[in-house]
């Protein structure tokens, strides 16, 4: 990709400078019109590889498939799913055998709240639409993890409106937990407090509670399709589906710069015509 972006550059640097002989002009079109589709077709495969994938973390699956049996919160994703069915499960259950993780760790959750931490947790184990957001990570679990996921602003809103009233003792539960019991507990001297005195917005708690897991999109909502939908009804189809390619197409590289696209164009259209 350097060495396509360095020609390119030579090309656009050069071209306006001096005047070519009919046979190194020739010479120099097939040579761009080579890069042209080899930039197609990086850009293309780039896109591709961002979509319908899993994640390589914990108890993901290598690869997306069907999952007839998913559980509940779940089921949305049972056509092509990057969780198993005891995963879907156990990502309904306090402290369940997948990250050990008490969500009462300051008193049991509104069932409204506790909801939204399951749709959660559900849309990490099982969507294969996360591809653009996927980053390595050196963790002792996990090898790579979501960061700054576009969720969309009425999803946000009704999680911080759900938890409001719920109790935590802190506002960041990706890190800094007691774990000395083997479950996750408040640290010394964390006082439990309502939702909404550590997370005073909606968008610090979409943003703060999972380290930047999620990006909450003020502009966005659902069915803009370009924001994620943290659950989803299944039987209107995956609106996640068409979010991912919008970010994955976004994320191909365009190495062709407007100063210098038309004669760049102009040429190969030359070409084609002789």
């Amino acid at each position: 990709m350097i060495l396509l972006t360095l020609l390119h550059q030579i090309y656009c640097d050069s071209i306006w400078k001096f005047s070519w002989e009919p046979q190194t002009m020739a010479q120099v079109v097939w040579g761009l019109l080579f890069l042209g589709l080899m930039a197609m077709a990086h850009g293309l495969q780039k896109g591709d590889d961002l979509l319908n994938v899993c994640m390589d973390g914990k108890h993901h699956k290598y690869k997306p498939g069907q999952e007839d049996n998913l559980h509940q919160q779940c089921s949305p994703w049972k056509k092509r799913a990057c969780c198993t069915a005891s995963t879907s499960i156990a990502a309904h259950e306090d402290a369940s055998h997948l990250y050990k993780f008490n969500f009462s760790h300051c008193g049991m959750l509104t069932p409204a709240c506790k909801r939204h931490f399951v749709q959660d947790l559900c849309l990490y184990e099982c969507s294969p639409n996360l591809g653009p957001w996927i980053q390595p990570v050196n963790s002792s679990w996990r090898k790579e993890r979501v960061m700054n996921i576009p969720l969309c602003k009425e999803d946000c809103n009704m999680w911080w409106e759900d938890c409001k009233t719920s109790y935590t003792c802190k506002e960041n539960w990706h890190k800094g937990w007691n774990w000395s019991s083997g479950i996750n507990e408040c640290p010394v001297k964390a006082a439990c407090h309502p939702f909404s005195f550590y997370f005073p917005t909606p968008t610090s708690l979409c943003e703060n509670i999972w380290s930047r897991s999620y990006n909450a999109s003020h502009s966005y909502g659902r069915g803009s399709g370009k924001c994620i939908q943290m659950w989803f009804d299944p039987a209107q189809g995956n609106p996640n589906e068409a979010v991912a390619k919008f970010y994955a197409n976004s994320a191909a590289p365009d190495i062709f710069s407007w100063g210098c696209s038309f004669p760049f164009l102009t040429l190969l259209l030359l070409l084609l015509w002789a």
